[in-house]
């Protein structure tokens, strides 16, 4: 199983545009898996803006006083406390997203003993015990330039799951750190003999990916 960097960076790429280049920037609010669709080409499309709100025009506005919608598991919690919606709620949506696609988890499991049974909880502190290969989906690779992309992964994750908005990057920052993982975990590949480069289609054709937004 490749990293699902090239995924995470066009959500990001959709988001950051959503958010700050769309003609009337919208905040999604319900950034989930099943939201995100993928084409035959392996390009992903950010889906369903039934619960999308558009920013607010007045520029020194800092916030939307909506009610709660999203999902279980994905919603900011300082939007869940306050009713006051930002772009920063998407980010701490697209932070659970990054950790699931990374763990193999939903956020919520309430199978698994109490310890686990939050996902970004439990990954992010698997992380700060410095025990990261536990926390990635069985099915992931385990090489070294694996190891230290998930690493740099999870410390963004980090960022954006932060209680407090103020504290999370802006969508742009993730995007930038997103793809200089991309950048380097592919370097890494190339070096040991081109492995991971690119992903297999369906009609065994090989996708390789750019470096940019512009190029999604």
């Amino acid at each position: 199983m490749l990293l699902p960097t090239y995924m995470d960076t066009q959500v990001l790429c959709y988001t950051v545009f959503l958010n700050f280049y769309a003609d009337n920037p919208i905040i999604h609010r319900d950034i989930k898996p099943s939201n995100i669709l993928l084409t035959d080409q392996l390009r992903a499309k950010v889906s369903d803006f039934g619960f999308a709100r558009l920013s607010p025009y007045d520029t020194e506005a800092t916030h939307i006083s909506t009610m709660v919608k999203g999902t279980v598991g994905y919603v900011d919690p300082e939007y869940l406390n306050t009713n006051h919606l930002t772009e920063r709620s998407d980010v701490y949506s697209f932070g659970v997203l990054l950790v699931e696609l990374i763990t193999g988890r939903r956020p919520v499991e309430r199978n698994r003993g109490r310890q686990q049974r939050l996902s970004t909880e439990w990954a992010l502190r698997k992380c700060r015990e410095g025990d990261v290969v536990v926390a990635m989906d069985p099915r992931m690779r385990r090489t070294s330039a694996a190891v230290a992309a998930v690493e740099r992964m999870m410390a963004l994750a980090a960022e954006c799951a932060a209680p407090e908005r103020a504290a999370r990057p802006a969508m742009r920052r993730c995007a930038e750190v997103l793809w200089s993982v991309r950048r380097d975990f592919q370097h890494e590949q190339q070096r040991a003999g081109g492995a991971g480069a690119g992903t297999r289609r369906r009609d065994g054709s090989t996708a390789t990916y750019g470096s940019s937004c512009m190029e999604q």
